[in-house]
């Protein structure tokens, strides 16, 4: 009914990894598309799109449609147990209650995984006419959450013409953490407007976990609107999107 065959267990692993910090228990869809996965978390004030396409596997074959509710939770301590370069082998066979998760590499390692029923209805992505579009180095990124870490539970994500910032304040202080274009840690910056808006930081770091120092990651902003965040783990693509804080008079 369904085999994968994934060649490197670590893309699949950081996947997972970057999808539970968010969602506790979702549907992956197996399709002539690939896998794919879009959930809210639990507030639904962020959603998380993930793809990992079919030309990006060692083998591929889905019957239609497959559909696998999984607890993430669970799926990441079995994710947890393979070594970076085993081969990842999902296979669902026809009574379709278990997904059979095989790790390759010195030894061969089973676990099957119960399937749960979520009833998931169609999840459009917002639709959002953004002000900026920038691009910066994953590295860049995280320390400036870090930055903020000291000083508030929220930052703000801004662009303007010359440079992407990140702001935070409280009490305890001001920090203004600026990249300006040309930047090597900056390789695109396109920005139609200024615009920025707060976000809670905790999402913003969790978000962004799974990318290394040098990923690539894309921001997408608009002056009081939800932020996308999207960057590549391998062959899979993450794609987050994020409600600002609204903040009142």
């Amino acid at each position: 009914m369904m085999e994968l065959v994934i060649e490197r267990a670590d893309v699949l692993k950081r996947s997972v990894d970057a999808i539970a910090v968010l969602i506790d228990e979702a549907e992956f869809e197996v399709s002539e598309k690939g896998l794919t996965l879009k959930a809210t978390d639990p507030s639904q004030i962020s959603m998380v799109d993930f793809e990992f396409e079919k030309k990006a596997f060692k083998k591929f074959h889905v019957e239609g449609t497959v559909r696998l509710g999984l607890d993430l939770e669970y799926l990441n301590q079995v994710m947890s147990r393979s070594k970076p370069t085993d081969e990842v082998v999902l296979k669902l066979d026809d009574d379709s209650s278990k997904l059979s998760i095989t790790f390759r590499g010195t030894s061969t390692r089973t676990f099957s995984v119960p399937l749960i029923d979520i009833s998931a209805g169609e999840l459009p992505n917002p639709k959002i006419e953004f002000d900026a579009t920038v691009k910066v180095k994953a590295g860049i990124l995280q320390d400036a959450l870090k930055d903020a870490g000291l000083l508030s539970t929220h930052l703000t994500l801004g662009a303007k013409i010359d440079a992407f910032f990140v702001r935070a304040n409280s009490s305890k202080g001001e920090l203004m953490n600026e990249t300006p274009k040309g930047s090597e840690s900056l390789p695109d910056l396109s920005v139609k407007k200024d615009c920025s808006s707060m976000f809670p930081l905790d999402y913003l770091s969790d978000m962004l976990k799974a990318a290394s120092v040098d990923t690539e990651v894309t921001v997408k902003l608009k002056e009081s609107a939800p932020v996308e965040i999207n960057y590549k783990i391998g062959e899979a693509r993450m794609r987050y999107f994020l409600a600002p804080r609204i903040e009142s008079a």
